[in-house]
């Protein structure tokens, strides 16, 4: 769980610096920051995809996968569940007594927790460190977390660093899961997986440079499918 740990230490770190400055940070650096990460993210996947031979089952899993992501709509409802959250949230507060100050904190927790903890980054991240791989995404994601804490907690205050709280739980129970399920994989299903995962991160650094808007959420039914084919096949 490593890299779930440095993810949390770099949403701590990024808001106590954001706590301190009281200010928003200058758009130009975050957009510098996001596109360096886009560029490793997909640097990245391409190293994954490269690790298995097998592109016909790569390529079955990965349509089978996203027409049953797009069936079941995951990333629609993946941003209805967030959006829900967030307004229940407002509404609530809307009807309490607590003071403005206050109302401001934890409106900063619960978005950055959302923000944190939803999409598939987090996800490929977790499996990629629950396989035992250097968890590269992680960091990757880290960096990018810990400019936006800084971003959030100048204007949020420090409450934004105690949404690692749910980034620990919810992450880490993603590579625990992940570390279970990879003793009943032989060799040829892991490189398979890993390939598969390489393809949507490759997508996932296209999203972060802004280049084109591919939804990977709705993708990640694929990797449920490659396992099953490449245990079949092997």
């Amino acid at each position: 769980m490593i890299g779930t740990l440095v993810n949390v230490a770099a949403i701590i770190v990024g808001s106590a610096v954001g706590a301190l400055i009281r200010s928003r940070l200058p758009q130009k650096y975050i957009d510098t920051a996001f596109q360096c990460a886009g560029l490793i993210t997909m640097i990245i996947g391409i190293s994954m995809a490269l690790k298995s031979d097998r592109i016909v089952l790569i390529v079955i899993s990965l349509i089978v996968g996203a027409i049953i992501g797009v069936a079941l709509n995951l990333d629609g409802n993946t941003e209805k569940a967030a959006n829900y959250l967030l307004k229940k949230f407002a509404k609530k507060d809307s009807n309490s007594q607590n003071s403005s100050k206050s109302r401001l904190a934890i409106e900063g927790f619960i978005t950055t927790s959302v923000l944190f903890c939803t999409g598939s980054m987090a996800i490929l991240g977790a499996f990629e460190d629950g396989m035992g791989q250097t968890p590269n995404l992680l960091y990757t994601k880290s960096v990018i977390d810990g400019f936006a804490s800084i971003a959030f907690a100048s204007s949020f205050g420090i409450f934004v660093a105690f949404s690692a709280i749910p980034v620990l739980i919810y992450q880490g129970a993603l590579t625990l899961l992940t570390v279970y399920l990879m003793q009943f994989m032989n060799d040829a299903m892991i490189a398979d997986l890993t390939a598969v995962g390489g393809i949507l991160l490759f997508a996932l650094g296209i999203n972060i440079m802004r280049i084109k808007e591919i939804k990977v959420i709705n993708f990640l039914p694929a990797l449920i499918v490659i396992v099953v084919l490449s245990g079949i096949f092997s």
